[in-house]
């Protein structure tokens, strides 16, 4: 053989080498453990940096922004991860593509089997169908972990969306006094809206030596509209991050439903997530799941408040 034959032949092998290498260094064997995970949940993922990645992607949607055909790759495929944990358990994080019919039964489901629901919120303007996005997160074993998040990822296109009822004609109009017993606290008329409005001040907040209240936006309020027989309720939580769940498990335990998961501002300390919810029943009704969720509200404050230095 020729010397630069054997050169060539030198380099060949060194490279070819070389590219199998790389190829077992990203691609590498999925664990046992999250193997039967995939199985479980009937799902395909991969296996990368000690992270699986479990894809489930809205192919069944056909998005549109703006008129613009924009394909799942585009934004549109939902997914939970896992990795270990120092000690050995498993860390979960996810982000669900759904409807908005989806929403509410996907967050029950999670909920009622021990997963928590840390966002929720939108991606994009003008979606036909417009989807929202929600943030999942979980500790434990892979198998349990699988069996706690799949009722909530089985339901992921096959949730019917519910016909709106008309709106009343007549009734008995809002007893304001009675919805202010209910929830604890009054309220304001203003025109057809009741509106009660409860700050946070048990968490002592303050900017730059200036108190943050409940007119500064630190408050959980809801206001009501229609009749005492059919009304609507529409509002906002202020939660601290131990309150989430419990906040969460109590409006739905109580029928309202949850529209987004976000906060309101940066660099506050204590951090304070906000939650928006809607409702629609008899007044006394859903004055009785907003007093639910003002329950969660303060129970731990006195360990975990304190002021921003800024």
């Amino acid at each position: 053989m020729k010397y630069a034959s054997k050169i060539a032949l030198l380099i060949s092998l060194v490279f070819g080498n070389l590219a199998g290498f790389s190829v077992r260094a990203f691609a590498q064997e999925i664990p046992g453990d999250y193997q039967e995970l995939l199985k479980s949940l009937d799902r395909k993922g991969d296996f990368k940096t000690g992270v699986l990645k479990v894809n489930i992607p809205r192919n069944d949607l056909k998005m549109t922004i703006q008129g613009f055909s924009t394909p799942t790759p585009f934004g549109f495929g939902g997914w939970i991860a896992l990795t270990k944990a120092a000690d050995g358990s498993d860390v979960m994080m996810g982000d669900l593509v759904l409807l908005q019919e989806e929403v509410n039964p996907v967050l029950s489901a999670l909920l009622d089997n021990g997963i928590d629901v840390t966002a929720l919120h939108n991606h994009f303007f003008w979606d036909d169908p417009h989807v929202y996005y929600m943030h999942v997160h979980g500790m434990g074993k892979a198998a349990d972990l699988a069996r706690r998040v799949k009722p909530g990822l089985d339901l992921i296109g096959h949730v019917k969306p519910e016909a709106a009822a008309p709106a009343s004609t007549g009734g008995t109009p809002l007893d304001a006094a009675k919805l202010a017993k209910i929830a604890g606290h009054e309220g304001e008329q203003t025109g057809a809206v009741y509106k009660i409005t409860v700050g946070r001040d048990d968490l002592g907040m303050k900017e730059h030596g200036a108190v943050i209240n409940a007119r500064m936006g630190l408050n959980t309020w809801a206001a009501f509209v229609g009749t005492q027989e059919d009304a609507a309720i529409a509002g906002d939580v202020a939660m601290l991050e131990n309150e989430v769940t419990p906040v969460l498990k109590a409006l739905r335990k109580n029928g309202l439903d949850v529209v987004a998961i976000h906060h309101h501002m940066t660099g506050d300390r204590p951090m304070v997530i906000f939650l928006h919810y809607w409702g629609r029943g008899t007044a006394e009704k859903l004055a009785v799941g907003f007093k639910a969720a003002l329950d969660e509200l303060g129970k731990t404050t006195g360990e975990s408040s304190h002021s921003t230095g800024r």
